[in-house]
């Protein structure tokens, strides 16, 4: 039986572990070619040999997303490769040092922005930018549940994703009427290697964040990922929206 996402292109930004290589595994079981896009070479061909073992056909190409010029030609891969662009997820991302706001060095803040939210938007620029060409395409970007409520310690962290929620909105808007739908995810606390460098290995500290779900528990990679399949597959009347998976945390 094919997949709902059979033989559409898919483009995967930070698909190099985490929730980006679940991702990418998930698109390829809905039957997508899956573009793996990622800064660290070394992750970003351990996802392509993992696609190819599945049986899945895929590419992987380095780049930082930060760097326009870099953006343009990954996206510009992707269709020379495929002839097309039908789907992105734009889910590279960085995070701080934990520091009180008033000790955030400009250094850290200008590294989370650049990667978090100007990423984003580069991504968004040069894909909604080949997805006119054909009036049609789908795009999630990475948000997260720091882009609806704060969380101390991460100031830059915080203003990114909520700079990322308002960014999606302002894309959907502007690409409405054009066949181009574009929404975010907001995930709670998942389990994943940047989690595991936040816990630093601590049993205790990593007690402390699954409580703070009601359902007593992180989130998981694989989890995110489906609902990304569905956001590029089935969600064909949603735009602008921020889809939050966290657990129940921001319902308390």
């Amino acid at each position: 039986m094919a997949g709902s996402l059979e033989g559409k292109t898919c483009l995967v930004t930070g698909g190099g572990s985490g929730i980006g290589r679940a991702a990418a595994l998930a698109l390829a079981r809905e039957g997508a070619l899956v573009a793996v896009a990622d800064l660290d070479a070394g992750g970003g061909r351990e996802t392509l040999t993992a696609l190819q073992e599945a049986g899945a056909e895929g590419i992987f190409v380095q780049a930082d997303v930060t760097r326009a010029e870099e953006v343009e030609a990954l996206v510009e891969k992707v269709v020379s490769v495929w002839g097309r662009l039908d789907c992105a997820f734009n889910n590279a991302g960085t995070a701080e040092n934990a520091a009180l706001l008033w000790e955030c060095s400009e250094a850290d803040w200008d590294r989370v922005i650049a990667l978090n939210l100007k990423g984003v938007w580069l991504c968004l620029k040069y894909e909604i930018r080949w997805m006119l060409e054909r009036q049609e395409g789908v795009i999630v970007n990475m948000a997260s549940i720091t882009g609806l409520v704060g969380i101390p310690q991460a100031p830059a962290y915080v203003a990114s994703k909520h700079g990322v929620v308002g960014l999606t909105k302002a894309a959907a808007l502007d690409c409405a009427r054009l066949g181009i739908r574009v929404n975010a995810i907001c995930p709670g606390f998942i389990d994943t290697p940047l989690m595991d460098r936040f816990i630093a290995g601590d049993p205790q500290a990593r007690a402390r964040v699954e409580a703070r779900h009601p359902m007593g528990r992180m989130g998981t990679p694989d989890e995110i990922a489906r609902a990304v399949a569905w956001l590029f597959s089935d969600a064909t009347f949603m735009t602008g929206h921020t889809l939050t998976m966290d657990g129940g945390l921001t319902a308390r």
